[in-house]
């Protein structure tokens, strides 16, 4: 109930450049659990924007009244990687024995908020759901960690399917859970819900 709203909480997005360089915001409003209402949307052009520093931005919403104020930082990717199982980035035995290095309890207090390094092989799914009418679904598998997102290409047509992909996240929170969740790709709409895990950092 505010025309003001504050969130104040702060996204990790991974852009590689494969990706497209607009980033797509939207703004909605809830009634109550049924209702959802799109206020407005804006874009950011990524490329434009300076590296290495916080942008301070106010964004006028498209064709509605009111304007979003963020902050906005470009900067190098570090830690987090998206590739096949074949070239698993903690394969080499002299990464494995650095970043082992990195992490030793002598070198805990280096630095805080670097608190470790978390590698998740995404092998496959079995006997999802049937979203289609054919009988089929159109399956990719989103991983989240904090606020943090990667997921896997979409395997089409497939109640079994295979991804075989490696990510890897940096740790920011040890008490955080990595949520694995399977959707349906559906064209324009919203993916369907196939199926979710999740596991607690502290349970790994």
């Amino acid at each position: 109930k505010s025309a003001n709203p504050q969130w104040r909480e702060q996204f990790d997005f991974h852009y590689f450049s494969d990706r497209k360089d607009m980033l797509d915001i939207e703004v909605w409003r809830k009634d109550n659990k049924k209702h959802e209402e799109l206020l407005g949307m804006c874009q950011v052009d990524i490329t434009a924007l300076p590296m290495k520093q916080t942008n301070c931005l106010e964004l006028p919403l498209e064709k509605r009244p009111g304007s979003l104020l963020m902050l906005i930082a470009v900067a190098p990717c570090t830690g987090v990687s998206i590739s096949d199982l074949c070239v698993c980035p903690l394969g080499d035995p002299s990464e494995r024995q650095q970043i082992s290095q990195r992490y030793c309890i002598k070198n805990s207090f280096r630095d805080i908020k670097d608190v470790g390094f978390l590698q998740v092989k995404v092998l496959k799914a079995v006997d999802l759901l049937a979203a289609d009418f054919a009988g089929k679904s159109d399956p990719f598998c989103v991983l989240e960690l904090g606020n943090d997102s990667l997921q896997t290409h979409t395997v089409y047509k497939n109640l079994n399917p295979e991804w075989n992909k490696v990510f890897t996240f940096p740790i920011k929170d040890i008490h955080d859970v990595l949520e694995v969740t399977v959707f349906d790709e559906d064209g324009d709409k919203p993916p369907d819900f196939l199926g979710k895990v999740a596991i607690p950092l502290l349970s790994v």
